[in-house]
């Protein structure tokens, strides 16, 4: 009996690779960068920091940093393909504490933006002289 196709196998079931699941889930635009996150410790599953080929099964946590934004879910589905993002978010359930926390990042954001992000372009020849002197302590 030979196995054929790309059907799962019975111990196939029920857990995948941290790094694909992440890359399907959308939080990561590619599978290298998954793996940067998880390798720099970005990415925690169940509270430990882990390697990118580390099995992941349903009903576990994963703590993820991603662009600034940090989440904390639960694994509820697993998908081998990157699906669009209405059906990616069915793949994890976030806590409310994250919710609140990501909310509370964006208002914070949003009332303090990061310094010089209203600067459009080249700065003119009066603003050079303007650095120019106040690096130089003039």
């Amino acid at each position: 009996m030979s196995h054929t196709g790309n059907a799962p196998t019975h111990h196939d079931a029920g857990r995948m690779r941290i790094d694909k699941w992440l890359w399907a889930a959308r939080f990561f635009k590619t599978r290298s960068l998954a793996n940067q996150a998880i390798e720099g410790g970005h990415v925690k599953l169940n509270g430990q920091a882990v390697k990118p080929a580390r099995e992941l099964h349903i009903g576990d946590s994963l703590d993820i940093v991603a662009g600034g934004a940090h989440w904390t879910v639960t694994v509820r589905g697993l998908n081998e393909q990157r699906r669009p993002a209405v059906e990616a978010q069915q793949l994890y359930e976030e806590t409310p504490e994250s919710c609140a926390r990501r909310a509370l990042e964006k208002e914070e954001r949003q009332l303090a933006p990061v310094p010089g992000s209203d600067l459009r372009g080249r700065p003119t020849k009066k603003a050079r002289r303007q650095m120019r002197g106040f690096s130089e302590g003039y």
